[in-house]
């Protein structure tokens, strides 16, 4: 492994560099510090949308093969049985 010997004087310009580096200074490359981020509202779910997820996730399995891939027209008739099935 490589060894490096830097003086005490090197090493604090070093770190002094970097934290002006991470600060933002305008004509200065760095990192940008992100603000703080937006809270998204939650999506609400209606009684029917929570029978048609479960219903789908039932029926899935029946259209796909054996790989997890999605057999023809698999996915167009599992939707189609969910719904049926959720209108119950």
């Amino acid at each position: 492994m490589a060894e490096v010997r830097m003086t005490m004087e090197e090493y604090l310009q070093l770190i002094n560099g970097l934290s002006s580096d991470l600060s933002g200074e305008p004509g200065s490359p760095g990192i940008t510090v992100a603000g703080p981020r937006e809270i998204s509202k939650k999506k609400r779910s209606t009684a029917y949308q929570r029978r048609y997820k479960s219903n789908f996730k039932k029926i899935a399995k029946r259209y796909k093969l054996k790989s997890g891939k999605w057999k023809k027209n698999g996915f167009k008739m599992a939707v189609k049985m969910a719904h049926k099935m959720s209108k119950k």
